[in-house]
């Protein structure tokens, strides 16, 4: 729908006339419909074509965002549709788009740090120079901010918007709170309210720019309201704005995690113990895992990592992930190497 050749499809009357005149015979029929969301009433013919033809054609829609998942379509189109999240490339899609799985991760290292950059946004990888990913991903950027949330969710106050937008994707796997968040906008005198913060975050996981994660007690087994960790869905994205802060490697390293395993279908958790925190409670139907994240594992972080999992006492599988290429694993507890691990799927 973004081609001048269809110009003319202006709502669903248009849609459901143009494609019923292709269906000449009795064969089944596919119907890809792109950026569908820039016509109007879209969802009045989709749910026709299922009404008058049944299983005799099968529908795909595609389309930005919010755009596309607004509770009013989603209630509209009840009980006719799966959806699909696409998300960025995975480490593992990255190596088999460039032909390198066969190599080792030693090899690989250059890869994952290329990666651990720029993201897995799939257009970038047919860019030539760094100069043209920051071009594109800043792009992309723009359009999430400006098109799916400012214009979308008609916010006026743009400037204390883009504030807190800087301040969350700058600071990935970060736990946040609207006190903390509203403490430290108050440090440049401004005053936030903390529904308006609230609203903020959810329009900003809405238009998928970032992802939250609850916390779970492990022992009460409940989740726990008020402080959350938030996780850049593409740390490309993040990239173009913290080109004047430190690299947060265990942060990015952190992110890289959550993500694999949301694209793997599980639901995760950050875990809250008595003496400290999981970074991730992955479930899925009746598995369960446990995760640690560390960019580079001493002694002393040795210690953190592993002895916070001695308070749980079930038989789940528990992981600590890092980039170092030894195996330090101990007491039944998994040490995975990022990229073996990414890869191991």
């Amino acid at each position: 729908m973004e081609s001048k050749k269809y110009s003319y499809i202006y709502n669903d009357d248009d849609l459901y006339k143009y494609i019923k005149e292709k269906m000449v015979d009795n064969d089944k029929y596919y119907i890809f419909l792109d950026e569908v969301h820039k016509i109007e009433k879209w969802e009045i013919a989709v749910n026709s074509f299922k009404s008058d033809f049944g299983n005799k054609v099968s529908l795909f829609v595609t389309g930005s965002n919010s755009d596309l998942l607004s509770s009013e379509y989603a209630t509209n189109i009840a009980g006719r549709y799966v959806s699909f999240k696409i998300y960025p490339f995975t480490f593992k899609e990255v190596c088999e788009l460039k032909n390198v799985l066969n190599k080792n991760k030693y090899e690989l290292k250059s890869y994952f740090d290329e990666y651990m950059m720029w993201g897995g946004m799939p257009q970038r990888f047919i860019l030539t120079d760094e100069e043209q990913i920051k071009t594109y991903l800043s792009d992309v950027y723009d359009s999430i901010v400006i098109k799916d949330i400012i214009e979308r969710f008609k916010i006026t106050n743009i400037d204390l918007f883009n504030r807190i937008v800087e301040y969350i994707v700058t600071t990935p796997s970060q736990t946040f709170s609207a006190e903390s968040l509203s403490k430290y906008f108050e440090q440049d005198n401004r005053s936030v309210a903390k529904n308006t913060l609230y609203n903020y975050l959810d329009y900003m996981c809405r238009a998928f720019l970032i992802s939250k994660a609850d916390r779970y007690d492990i022992r009460g087994k409940r989740i726990l309201n008020g402080k959350y960790k938030y996780y850049l869905t593409d740390l490309g994205l993040g990239q173009i704005m913290n080109s004047s802060k430190k690299l947060q490697l265990g942060a990015y390293l952190e992110n890289i995690v959550y993500n694999e395993l949301i694209s793997r279908g599980y639901d995760v958790k950050v875990g809250n113990i008595e003496n400290g925190e999981v970074d991730f409670i992955a479930t899925r139907y009746q598995e369960k895992l446990y995760f640690q994240v560390a960019y580079q594992l001493n002694d002393e972080i040795i210690d953190r990592e592993f002895v916070i999992y001695k308070d749980i006492d079930d038989n789940y599988p528990k992981y600590v992930i890092s980039t170092d290429t030894f195996d330090l694993s101990q007491n039944g507890i998994i040490h995975k190497n990022i990229i073996d691990w990414l890869l191991d799927r």
